[in-house]
């Protein structure tokens, strides 16, 4: 015997059996490709090289975090490299089939020696349609930053002027900071520009920003901090390098940290100049 419904007059069975049909009518995604962990209901795809997100069944919509490849530093009076271009949302939709998937390489860095070498961008950060700019390689002697995701610190003029640090990408990054004599500006981070050189001391990096996607808080996108006299800059919260001294050839600059997008610093006269931190691709979704 079934019970009815007082408002309805439907059994109780049927209405059991419309709420299973409704649970089971969800289309979960099914994804290969990445790293992949879990965090709760969520399934987590890190890509720390390229390679493809494979929706093998269902549809839905996807978080991601798209960074861009950090950029290096200048060698020889050398502003810090900007940070690799940020994005991320909610409520991307994806269907079965395949997305392509490129992480940008830092700016590479230099073991030469005597030489002005303007530092380089890092490469481009893909998921499907969204694009993360690299990040922007810093200025050396006379040089300003190179424009990018967000812009490398201007490097070092023998006079008293200042040197432009480069443009970040709206709504990816910000600007370098202004070099001057005797020191480097810092690289812009995802989150704050880079700082202009004070007196003799480096710029320091822009800051990064945290992101929790992958269920721990993480910062990403850190500038890289400028060369400097007195002190290098640090660099940005994120993964930054910071900026090396001028006078001393052990006290190199330092890349930016892997994976996060971030900058290396400048380098003075006597040292190497490091590779910026290469870039990352995140995406989660709901997947029971």
């Amino acid at each position: 015997m079934f019970l009815k419904s007082a408002r309805t007059g439907q059994t109780t069975q049927t209405i059991d059996n419309k709420i299973g049909q409704l649970i089971k009518s969800e289309s979960f995604i099914e994804a290969t490709g990445g790293t992949i962990t879990e965090d709760g209901d969520y399934k987590i795809h890190s890509f720390t090289s390229s390679g493809d997100f494979e929706v093998t069944s269902g549809s839905g919509d996807v978080e991601y975090l798209v960074v861009g490849g950090g950029g290096s530093g200048g060698r020889e009076y050398g502003g810090g490299g900007g940070a690799g271009g940020f994005r991320t949302a909610t409520g991307f939709p994806v269907t079965a089939q395949s997305y392509g998937i490129t992480v940008g390489a830092g700016g590479a860095g230099s073991a030469s020696s005597g030489a002005d070498i303007q530092g380089l961008n890092g490469g481009n950060s893909i998921f499907s349609t969204i694009t993360s700019i690299g990040g922007g390689g810093g200025g050396v002697n006379y040089a300003v930053g190179n424009n990018g995701g967000s812009g490398g610190g201007g490097g070092v003029p023998s006079t008293d002027v200042v040197t432009n640090g480069g443009t970040g990408t709206a709504g990816q990054g910000n600007n370098g900071g202004e070099g001057g004599r005797l020191a480097g500006g810092g690289g812009g981070g995802s989150s704050t520009n880079g700082v202009n050189r004070s007196g003799d001391d480096g710029g320091a990096g822009g800051a990064g920003t945290s992101s929790s996607i992958t269920g721990t808080a993480t910062y990403y996108a850190g500038g890289g901090g400028g060369m400097g006299w007195s002190s290098g800059g640090a660099g940005g919260i994120g993964g930054g390098g910071a900026g090396s001294l001028q006078s001393t050839p052990t006290d190199n600059s330092v890349a930016g940290s892997p994976n996060t997008g971030s900058g290396s610093g400048g380098s003075g006269s006597l040292g190497t100049v490091k590779s910026g931190g290469s870039g990352i691709v995140i995406l989660r979704y709901k997947y029971q």
